[in-house]
């Protein structure tokens, strides 16, 4: 283990304590442990569907830079980037190691730019769907502080993609991106209303239009592993401004690391095939 490893692990226990005692920490464990679990099945069936549409997504997106990838090959490896995203901070490592595995077909500057540009076009579809809620009557109240530093942000984001080199695209790609993309924010947010509701904590479509991408977009933060303590501590302070409490939200954020956490087991089979495979070419 680095020590940058150890130190962001360290980060995410320091959050997560200070949550537990700031708040009231049985509580939370409380509405975690009464969780219903058809709700989470529910989850879980989301968070496992939005990771076959991102595969998809990246196998269009590397079909567009030239690069054929099996859809079967591009969910193995999906799952795979996914779990290793989970154990390391950024939530990137294992995009980077899928550009890497991928460069046996055009070079990796290909493999890596078909990685980036879908990525990047989830986080702005992420964001995309925030913007729009805050447009919505009736969405969340939010501070007038946070509201403009939203727009503001909307507002850089759109600049720096106008400024950025971009190959011509084609309407079916075009249209392939904004359906997927769409889809798969779609499911992430239902994913997190559904553990936030095995929780006990109801959130409805309009105002989990705006919180739970606020809440998701801390995860790509590097401070933590996989955005834990950083996404648990953004649920607590904005689920009052939905009626909840913090300790609501705190456990509804639980549930829904722990969920997608286990949506990405799948990913343990292919770094067992793989290994399978690397021992048999060892006896050979």
């Amino acid at each position: 283990m680095t020590m940058a490893r150890a130190l962001r692990i360290i980060v995410a226990i320091a959050i997560l304590s200070a949550l537990w005692w700031g708040l009231d920490g049985q509580r939370a464990l409380g509405l975690l442990a009464a969780a219903d679990p058809r709700w989470l099945v529910a989850a879980l069936a989301a968070l496992s569907l939005q990771t076959l549409l991102s595969a998809w997504r990246w196998q269009i997106t590397a079909r567009f830079f030239g690069q054929t990838i099996p859809l079967r090959a591009a969910v193995a490896e999906y799952y795979l980037a996914q779990i290793v995203n989970q154990s390391l901070p950024g939530g990137i490592a294992g995009d980077a190691g899928r550009a890497y595995r991928a460069r046996h077909d055009g070079g990796l500057r290909r493999a890596g730019s078909a990685v980036v540009v879908e990525r990047v076009l989830g986080q702005v579809a992420l964001l995309a769907v925030l913007l729009a809620g805050l447009a919505l009557p009736f969405g969340p109240d939010l501070p007038a502080t946070l509201h403009r530093a939203i727009l503001i942000g909307g507002v850089i984001a759109g600049i720096a993609l106008l400024l950025v080199p971009r190959p011509a695209l084609t309407p079916g790609f075009v249209a392939h991106q904004v359906a997927l993309n769409l889809a798969i924010t779609a499911l992430n947010i239902a994913g997190f209303a559904m553990a936030a509701r095995a929780t006990g904590s109801i959130i409805a479509p309009g105002q989990a239009m705006v919180l739970v991408p606020l809440i998701l977009l801390t995860m790509i933060l590097p401070v933590t592993i996989a955005g834990w303590g950083l996404r648990e501590g953004a649920a607590a302070a904005l689920f009052p401004l939905i009626g909840a409490s913090s300790e609501a939200g705190l456990a509804a954020s639980m549930a829904f690391g722990l969920v997608f956490l286990t949506a990405t087991l799948p990913g343990i089979a292919v770094i067992g095939r793989d290994t399978a495979i690397a021992l048999t070419r060892t006896r050979i």
